[in-house]
């Protein structure tokens, strides 16, 4: 794959291409996106909990197990059987939403509660996409 640095502003100005003035250079999504690949994988993003943090609904989201989690880290767990993504509070065991309409969730010695890992990074597509089955 080759990059182009051009920084794209939303007006349309009509004229030539500003890609016309710069040489390619060579550019590898991996090592962009993926810091640690024996520890990360991809998941998609379902529903609206999330959306405060840019979070939506068929994002795709980095999720690295290698990471150290930290308190109000993005992460994905499974929760009572559920994979789930939320803010994790450690000071006070909670999953909490990033949608003021969901409220926290305790995590108590009664839970079923496994860290999956870190989201460190989200992708939005603006078209659906076949990796996931969408067509």
């Amino acid at each position: 794959m080759k990059f182009i640095p051009i920084y794209a502003s939303a007006g349309i100005t009509g004229f030539e291409s500003p890609a016309a003035e710069y040489l390619q250079q060579s550019l590898n999504l991996d090592e962009i996106l993926i810091e640690h690949p024996s520890a990360t994988f991809i998941v998609q993003a379902k529903g609206d909990s999330m959306q405060g943090v840019g979070i939506f609904d068929g994002d795709i989201l980095v999720v690295d197990r290698h990471l150290t989690v930290k308190n109000l880290d993005v992460i994905v767990a499974c929760f009572n059987g559920e994979f789930v993504c939320k803010i994790l509070d450690l000071n006070n065991r909670l999953l909490l939403s990033a949608n003021k309409d969901n409220e926290p969730v305790a995590i108590t010695s009664n839970e079923m509660f496994t860290l999956e890992g870190v989201v460190s990074k989200s992708i939005r597509c603006h078209r659906p996409s076949n990796f996931f089955g969408q067509r």
